[in-house]
């Protein structure tokens, strides 16, 4: 998915200056990296945060137009206003195309109703991460990685080391030395609970219900007659 960004030139820095910015429905953020000084410019609000709402806006590579001068970029950072709609500032990170980058790319889960632990085993899918760490050259940039669940049986986890990498892709040495569990899936927690819950025993072990109740009959009529006879 290709996805371009246009960015103005930023003359005034500082707390001021930016707070005066949002004012006027712009956000101020900066570009750096790629052996190239660090440029302070500005965004459309409205333009950016639509962008923003978007999924492979945060894990693929844009395309950055300032002046007329052509980037390829990276969403790095960006902060929002603790309770508005509204974006304080945003970092891009040029890329070089010979160098690996580190990214945060979502995992996207496929055929969940068909597998045999949730169509045979009345189990629920549960993720566990749901954005994998990987290093790989840019153009190697996946927009999302899939992960197939339909061999997964109920109380079986699918792990980073199971997972089929596009070509060019793979996870960060922490992440593959890690090796954790990516999705599972587990019998819903109120029909465990239901499981647990142990059937009525009988005070009187070892008999049948039968012969549980005549010894319980037996045992009352030898209480009433160790009463003592009423006086006439």
């Amino acid at each position: 998915m290709k996805i371009e960004v246009t960015a103005f030139p930023r003359t005034n820095e500082g707390k001021g200056a930016s707070r005066r910015l949002r004012a006027t429905g712009r956000v101020p953020g900066v570009i750096y990296g790629a052996g190239k000084d660090a440029q302070s410019v500005e965004f459309d609000h409205k333009a950016l945060l639509r962008h923003l709402k978007l999924e492979a806006f945060h894990s693929s590579i844009l395309d950055m137009t300032v002046e007329g001068q052509k980037d390829r970029v990276l969403l790095r950072d960006f902060q929002m206003h603790p309770w508005k709609e509204q974006v304080q500032h945003v970092d891009f990170q040029r890329i070089d195309p010979k160098k690996k980058i580190h990214m945060a790319v979502p995992l996207h889960f496929m055929n969940a109703d068909i597998c045999p632990g949730v169509k045979v085993g009345k189990g629920v899918v549960q993720h566990i991460i749901n954005e994998l760490e990987i290093q790989c050259l840019p153009d190697n940039l996946p927009e999302y990685i899939e992960v197939d669940l339909k061999d997964l049986e109920l109380g079986h986890s699918i792990h980073l080391a199971e997972l089929n990498l596009p070509k060019g892709v793979e996870p960060t040495a922490k992440m593959k030395a890690d090796n954790p569990s990516v999705v599972t899936v587990q019998v819903p927690k109120e029909v465990a609970v239901e499981e647990e819950v142990a059937a009525p025993v009988t005070e009187i072990t070892g008999q049948a219900p039968e012969a549980a109740a005549a010894a319980a009959a037996g045992g009352d009529k030898k209480e009433a007659d160790k009463k003592p006879a009423e006086k006439k």
